[in-house]
């Protein structure tokens, strides 16, 4: 029940996701298109990855088909390489519309989004495919392939290549793009605490200004635990199973794989949840009021307080 549930929550929370963009019109901006991108990421790893992955999990002694098993691994590491670098161009994107609102308005349009995704995504593809087949994880094919010889295994150097591309990039360019976002808004709030002449009225600013840091240093602190929660026990596994080639590393690596996956159902939670335009969608889409004519045109924007 836990394993459909995890399965459920991934599918429907993206396709949430998904749905909201894509239909209503207001909500068809760079940022959100990255948000697409990520639910759609994570929206198939739900539908493809998830059920695969659980299944070994459940019956290690399951027997797979070559073809099967190659699909698999190339879509696992395919979609969450595309979802970790997504959750990188969001903090990119919104130290960039923080730091340069003007040039961001005018430069960053939704067709050249478009055309960043595109590429993050063949790039994804082109390299996971190398990598696979660079480690003899796609030329060697059996009739039938148990649980562990399903498992992708990766030499040294190709271990510490992916660790740099996959983990050490986008992690290092989400804590400092947060780190700068966090330092901007302190910035903007020290100046109007500056600006204010009155004692009881700067008091009360200085302690929403406070309140205001709290919280940015919290969802900051939540984004990047998050993350690393989900991705450094399987990068410690990758390079232990190495040099420790045996079945109980495999199982190792089986396991922490499933933090990895479970980013995909947190993800929708983290950046999009927290979004109210999207609590206001989902309140449309559930009571099926986008069926109606005109719909996409809804106004879903709600101001924040």
């Amino acid at each position: 029940m836990t394993v459909v549930a995890v399965i459920f929550v991934t599918v429907s929370g993206n396709l949430l996701v998904i749905i909201s963009i894509c239909h209503f019109k207001q909500l068809h901006t760079p940022t959100n298109f990255i948000l697409l991108s990520l639910a759609m990421a994570d929206f198939l790893v739900g539908v493809t990855v998830m059920p695969f992955h659980f299944a070994l999990l459940l019956n290690p002694n399951w027997c797979f088909s070559a073809i099967y098993c190659i699909i698999c691994n190339v879509a696992s590491f395919h979609l969450t390489c595309v979802s970790i670098y997504n959750v990188a161009l969001i903090a990119v994107d919104r130290y960039f519309a923080l730091s340069y609102p003007f040039l961001y308005c005018t430069k960053m349009t939704v067709n050249l989004t478009l055309r960043i995704l595109y590429i993050l995504w063949l790039c994804s593809f082109i390299y996971n495919v190398v990598l696979l087949y660079a480690n003899g994880n796609i030329s060697e094919i059996k009739e039938n392939v148990t649980c562990p010889e399903c498992i992708m295994t990766v030499n040294e150097i190709w271990t510490i290549f992916d660790f740099i591309i996959i983990f050490i990039l986008p992690c290092m360019t989400i804590i400092i793009m947060y780190l700068k976002i966090f330092a901007i808004a302190k910035r903007h709030a020290n100046k109007i605490n500056c600006s204010r002449k009155q004692h009881s009225k700067g008091t009360k600013l200085r302690n929403f200004s406070m309140a205001s840091e709290r919280k940015a240093a919290k969802t900051l602190g939540i984004l990047v635990s998050v993350f690393l929660l989900c991705l450094v026990p399987f990068y410690i596994s990758a390079f232990l199973i190495v040099y420790i080639r045996k079945p109980s590393a495999y199982f190792v690596v089986l396991n922490t794989t499933t933090l990895i996956y479970l980013n995909s159902s947190v993800n929708p939670i983290i950046y999009a949840l927290f979004y109210p335009w999207f609590q206001k969608s989902i309140k449309l889409i559930l009571t099926l009021r986008i069926c109606t004519t005109q719909s996409s045109l809804m106004n879903v924007l709600v101001k924040e307080t």
